[in-house]
């Protein structure tokens, strides 16, 4: 019979060990996938949002805009506690969190309802559920973190797919109701078992993280006074450098462009005169071609630098965007599925890999959880634009072409950065004690 050992520091399938490395990326992966999913899915419900309530475009896409405010203001909040305080004590709230929004959420009969429930609770969790879930990933890997941020990234893409068919097979067989209940239910119970699996950093479990070398020593970086000393150091050093605000405002740039086209392009689809099921179609190839990006640009920039990549993939999602002023075919919006979904992909996958290569093996929660914050309010406010000029104008032509200029600002920002060939700081450590260091052994 093959033995397998189960213990988190020492687990293997037979002979074979398995670094728990690994299975924190799995289980990040299908953690992110869960909550992520419920977001970009929801595009599939604007058309039925207006026929079942009689909402405008605009009012549709301030909830949406709600939610993305909502979470880019919790996201310095919640990376600042993952990076002080761990990030497994905050999950089971923002499990319960989720399971809240969406019971809440399947039961709405007013507009001000889908603004509190979808836009405010289910925003609160997916907060929880992203920023400090991926800086904790970065801590389990010396070598290899674009292959893993490639991984959960992919997968998290994945979670979309499915979730877009999921809503869509829902809301024809059950209703509204159903549609949100149902994924609520499951994933809440995803979420609460997999945080038992959850841990903050190898040293918690006695191992160091994949990759390290053997005289490396072991960590205990989120112990709360180490942690406290870390994260309130490097964060005054970090926002001294340039890039440190120029990541906030390439975040928010690129988020307003392209979020207006993945909220909208099931309605713009719609509204050429195509069914669901066809505009269904159209984001999920679009999201499909995305998983290849995901997974690609995130190893690509941890091998050649992280701004090369990240300025392909931001004109890549800008001048496919042309297309659809010309779209009324309906092989002309798989087109451009295909194309935008190359470079949508690869958009905002390399951010993690970029905080790596310019500042090390600091505290990263609190740094992406600040570019998420752009990130968000860029959603928010290209929605709310992008919806109001939708909804006054009666066509979605001028708001593709705000989507245009606005990543245009983003690829320009991009062009701005540094090189990622050395770190921006790398002494800032020596402003700790001794004890504090990540030379410093446990």
């Amino acid at each position: 019979m093959l033995k397998v050992d189960l213990r988190p520091a020492h687990l293997a399938v037979g002979t074979r060990k398995v670094h728990y490395a690994w299975v924190m990326v799995a289980v990040a992966s299908t953690m992110w996938m869960t909550t992520a999913a419920v977001r970009f899915a929801a595009a599939i419900l604007v058309p039925d949002l207006q026929d079942i309530f009689g909402w405008s475009i605009f009012a549709i896409f301030a909830a949406f805009a709600i939610q993305w405010i909502t979470a880019a203001f919790f996201s310095p909040i919640v990376g600042w506690m993952g990076d002080r305080y761990g990030v497994r004590r905050i999950m089971a709230f923002g499990a319960g969190l989720f399971i809240a929004g969406m019971l809440l959420t399947g039961t709405m009969t007013h507009l001000w309802q889908f603004y509190v429930y979808y836009g405010l609770v289910l925003a609160i969790a997916m907060a929880i559920f992203q920023v400090p879930l991926v800086a904790a990933v970065t801590l389990w890997f010396k070598t290899n973190l674009g292959v893993a941020m490639g991984t959960l990234q992919a997968l998290q893409g994945l979670g979309t797919v499915l979730g877009i068919v999921i809503v869509a097979v829902l809301l024809d067989s059950l209703g509204l109701k159903w549609t949100f209940w149902i994924p609520g239910i499951a994933g809440g119970t995803i979420l609460l078992v997999l945080v038992r699996l959850f841990y903050n950093e190898p040293g918690e479990i006695g191992i160091k993280p994949w990759g390290a070398l053997e005289d490396d020593p072991l960590e205990r970086l989120l112990e709360a006074s180490i942690a406290k000393a870390r994260t309130s150091v490097f964060l005054k050093q970090a926002q001294r450098t340039g890039a440190f605000w120029n990541l906030i405002s390439i975040h928010f740039w690129g988020c307003a462009g392209h979020n207006i086209i993945l909220m909208g392009l099931p309605a713009m689809v719609a509204e050429r005169g195509f069914s669901r099921i066809e505009s269904a179609g159209v984001l999920v190839v679009l999201t499909v071609v995305s998983l290849i990006t995901r997974f690609a640009v995130p190893v690509a920039a941890d091998l050649l630098g992280s701004k090369k990549a990240m300025l392909v993939s931001f004109a890549l999602q800008t001048a496919p965007v042309l297309i659809l002023l010309v779209a009324n075919d309906l092989w002309v919006f798989y087109l451009f599925a295909v194309l935008f979904g190359i470079g949508i992909g690869g958009e905002m996958t390399a951010f993690p890999i970029i905080n790596r290569q310019y500042y090390g093996n600091a505290p990263m929660g609190t740094t992406y959880g600040w570019q998420l914050l752009g990130g968000g309010m860029g959603m928010a406010i290209g929605l709310l634009l992008g919806g109001f000029i939708w909804t006054e104008s009666g066509s979605f032509i001028g708001a593709v072409l705000l989507s245009f200029g606005l990543s245009m600002v983003g690829v320009i920002s991009i062009w701005l950065l540094p090189s990622t060939s050395h770190h921006l700081i790398p002494d800032w450590e020596e402003s700790l004690p001794l004890e504090a260091r990540s030379s410093a052994s446990a």
